[in-house]
């Protein structure tokens, strides 16, 4: 079995890499078809819930580091 990791990206998505269900507030799945996605952390994307690159231009920073 694969293990799923997420990546926090340091101004940037959330990178989700591995086999995941993601389902919306109620219970419909996401069709995920690559092996790793980008989740938005920035709220600007057009395509939420996933990353559209919309954070490098809003100004969004974000380095959160485990333990801190």
């Amino acid at each position: 079995m694969s293990e799923t990791k997420i990546r926090i990206r340091d101004n940037g998505p959330f990178l989700v890499e591995g086999p995941i269900t993601l389902e919306d507030a109620e219970g419909n799945t996401y069709t995920i078809d690559k092996p790793a996605i980008a989740l938005c952390r920035c709220g600007q994307s057009a395509n939420r819930p996933f990353c559209d690159g919309a954070h490098k231009g809003c100004g969004f920073e974000s380095n959160e580091r485990a333990g801190s």
